[in-house]
């Protein structure tokens, strides 16, 4: 007698990003009440399983959902207000006088809307998320059935979000406790970066973490200039500022990370630090080149971030896949220095892990959530196939995503997102277009 399932998807191959390395031909996923219960053989499984619903992909290859490992959501709303600067200018003349203006709830609601309808369908089922209004941002996710690691932001500086440092981590906190239960909403801390947090409110942060578990999303030597200032200021790196206050642990996740040392590459995989990847980002700033390779080789793991719209144009994780294994190739002078089965497993398990949530996303494996991503590679233009994990790195793109789930719900079918219609996000971005449009006149 079989057995009863909410969901059986079958495809033409399957790539579970598990330790098997694997590449499966003509497998299926079973899915019940949102998570996984078995990975097997097509033929066996239509045996195996009466699905409520049964979905056939004869052409597609099923990967976990991809992980975006850091973002600024709501900066879709600022998408090519200031290219082709480098940082601290894009920040100082454009962004933070921007946002002095126009951020606000409303802002970050419809900012985040947007970035959360483009990442899903570009196949991203998570990210992890540093902006202002925290509460703004997690419901935008809820509404259209992403999951999420809400940042709480620290700044010493004031905003329209909050006049003090406290008054960050407190509106922060609050909001975490509101959406406390939510199996798709979670927290982390998340101080923007060593030139805008003070020492007192690092050691604030690493208490909080500590008592109540919470990963810390910062920035961290994006640039040489970052670390020249630091140099004049503290007389220390900022990693290694960071590391005197107890920062340098287990659930540091450092965003950038261009400019470290063969030192500082050590003390982060020896304290067991994770990194967020953001290749995109990096070149259009002209920050460098980050040493993912070599950090990659002393087993810190790295995940793939796309940066904020206003830093890349895109929020698109198969762009960075792509980017992070070439820039790696061509920095190194290696051209297996990431191979793509490593990339993928940089979007999609060492994510996961960086959130500490491997026990749950980031692998097709039975007991974990069912967030998955369908690719469709029948058009010409990703025919013959040989290698589906290299199409996916190197040939296909989020325009190929035909498919997500989210704990087995179905987010995006035939790359239309089903939560939100095209014609109301169009309105919502019309809107913003006229009103931040209009300090560029």
């Amino acid at each position: 007698m079989s057995e009863q399932v909410d969901l059986l998807i079958s495809a033409r191959w399957v790539i579970p990003v598990d330790a098997t390395d694997a590449t499966l031909e003509h497998h299926s996923i079973a899915i019940h009440k949102g998570r996984i219960v078995a990975v097997l053989p097509s033929n066996i499984a239509r045996e195996r399983y009466h699905a409520t619903t049964e979905t056939r992909l004869p052409d597609h290859v099923l990967i976990p959902g991809l992980i975006n490992l850091h973002t600024h959501a709501a900066m879709t709303l600022m998408r090519g207000i200031a290219d082709d600067l480098p940082l601290m200018t894009w920040l100082q003349t454009a962004i933070w006088p921007t946002e002095a203006q126009h951020v606000s709830p409303a802002f970050v609601r419809d900012g985040t809307l947007l970035a959360a309808a483009e990442m899903l369908r570009g196949g991203i089922t998570t990210c992890n998320e540093m902006y202002f209004y925290p509460d703004a941002a997690a419901a935008s996710f809820d509404a259209l059935g992403m999951r999420c690691v809400i940042g709480i932001t620290a700044i010493d500086f004031p905003t329209s979000y909050a006049a003090s440092a406290d008054e960050y981590l407190s509106k922060g906190l609050a909001a975490r406790d509101a959406w406390r239960g939510n199996p798709l909403v979670r927290f982390a801390l998340a101080p923007h970066a060593p030139y805008t947090v003070s020492d007192t409110t690092f050691s604030r942060i690493v208490s909080l973490s500590n008592e109540l578990d919470l990963p810390i999303h910062i920035h961290i030597h994006e640039t040489a200039q970052e670390i020249e200032d630091s140099l004049k200021q503290y007389g220390e790196r900022p990693l290694e500022r960071l590391a005197r206050l107890g920062l340098v642990e287990s659930q540091l996740i450092g965003v950038h990370a261009v400019h470290l040392t063969p030192s500082e590459i050590e003390t982060l995989a020896r304290h067991g630090c994770a990194l967020a990847h953001c290749p995109t980002s990096n070149m259009k700033l002209a920050s460098g080149i980050a040493p993912v390779a070599a950090a990659l080789a002393h087993g810190i793991p790295i995940g793939l971030g796309t940066d904020g719209a206003a830093s890349n144009n895109r929020l698109d994780i198969f762009q960075e896949m792509r980017m992070a294994a070439l820039l790696a190739k061509v920095s190194t002078q290696d051209a297996a220095a990431i191979p793509a089965k490593t990339a993928l497993r940089m979007a999609t398990q060492h994510g996961a892990k960086a959130l500490g949530l491997e026990n749950d996303i980031g692998s097709i494996e039975v007991g974990k959530w069912a967030d998955l991503c369908a690719v469709d590679l029948s058009p010409f233009e990703t025919q013959p196939c040989f290698d589906p994990a290299s199409h996916l790195v190197y040939c296909a793109g989020r325009e190929h995503v035909s498919d997500v789930w989210i704990a087995g719900q179905a987010r995006v079918s035939n790359k239309q997102v089903l939560q939100k219609a095209d014609n109301e996000l169009l309105g919502v971005a019309r809107v913003w277009q006229n009103k931040v449009g209009s300090r560029f006149d």
